[in-house]
C-alpha cells in the first residue's frame, strides 16, 4: 500500500517499525502456540488501528473500531516450498508485472513461483511475488469466494514484506510459513485515499477461506 496524503515518513517509518515487531513477536510464539500468535496478532492490529496516524481507518471512526476475524483454523497453516521450473528444464526468469492497483500509481512486481497450497477442498496455488523498488519484500495477494460477502472485494494479503508482515519460513529456509489465519484487508478496504497493489487473476482462488480478517 502506499501513504495516504497526509502521511509523514516518520510516521510511516514507526507503522513500518511496529508491524515489524509484531510479526517479529507472532514468529516466536507461533513455534510452539500458533493460536496464541494469532489472537496476539489480532490485539496488537487492533491498538494501531485505532490509534496509530499511519492506520488506514478513518480518523473519525478509530475510536470505535472493531476488528472482526473468522475463528482460527490449524488446517490453514502450512510450510510450502516455491515451486520453480523443473531441474533440468530451465526457462527464463518471468519479467516484472503490474499487479492490479486501487489507485493510479503502478507498482511492478517480480513473480518467484508458486505456492502449492493443500487445502482441505483440494490442492489451490498462488503466485508469489517480490515487490520491485519501494520497500521490497515477498508480497502474496489472494482472492477468493469470500470477497464481496464477508471479506473485502479486491482480496487480502497474507505476506507483505514491505510493511514487515512476514510470517517467516521453517528452520532450513527452504520453506515459507503461510497462515491464512493471517489474512488481512489492506488498507484500500478502509478508506479510498489509499493505492493499493491487488490479487491478480491468477491468485483467485474458487473456493471461500474463511480465515484471518473480514468485515464484519
Amino acid at each position: 500500500m502506499t501513504a495516504g496524503p497526509d502521511a509523514g515518513e516518520l510516521a510511516l517509518a514507526d507503522w513500518r517499525r511496529r508491524v515489524g515487531e509484531l510479526y517479529a513477536e507472532v514468529r516466536r510464539l507461533a513455534l510452539t502456540d500458533p493460536p496464541a500468535a494469532h489472537a496476539a496478532w489480532r490485539e496488537a492490529r487492533l491498538a494501531l488501528y485505532r490509534s496509530h496516524p499511519q492506520s488506514p481507518v478513518p480518523a473519525a471512526e478509530r475510536p470505535t473500531f472493531r476488528a472482526h476475524h473468522f475463528p482460527y483454523d490449524p488446517a490453514l497453516r502450512f510450510e510450502l516450498a516455491l515451486a520453480r521450473a523443473r531441474e533440468g528444464t530451465p526457462r527464463p526468469a518471468r519479467p516484472p508485472v503490474a499487479l492490479p492497483n486501487s489507485g493510479g500509481e503502478e507498482l511492478r512486481f517480480r513473480p518467484l513461483g508458486r505456492l502449492v497450497l493443500p487445502l482441505p477442498s483440494g490442492p489451490r496455488s498462488l503466485t508469489l511475488y517480490w515487490m520491485e523498488g519501494y520497500a521490497g519484500g515477498l508480497f502474496l495477494p489472494f482472492r477468493d469466494a469470500t470477497n464481496g460477502r464477508q471479506t473485502y472485494g479486491a482480496g487480502r494479503y497474507v505476506l507483505d514484506g514491505a510493511k514487515g508482515a512476514d510470517l517467516g519460513a521453517t528452520a532450513g529456509g527452504d520453506r515459507l510459513i503461510v497462515d491464512l489465519n493471517f489474512a488481512y484487508q489492506p488498507s484500500c478496504a478502509f478508506d479510498p485515499r489509499w493505492a493499493c497493489p491487488l490479487a491478480p487473476p491468477e491468485n483467485r482462488l474458487d473456493v471461500p477461506i474463511r480465515a484471518g480478517e473480514r468485515l464484519a
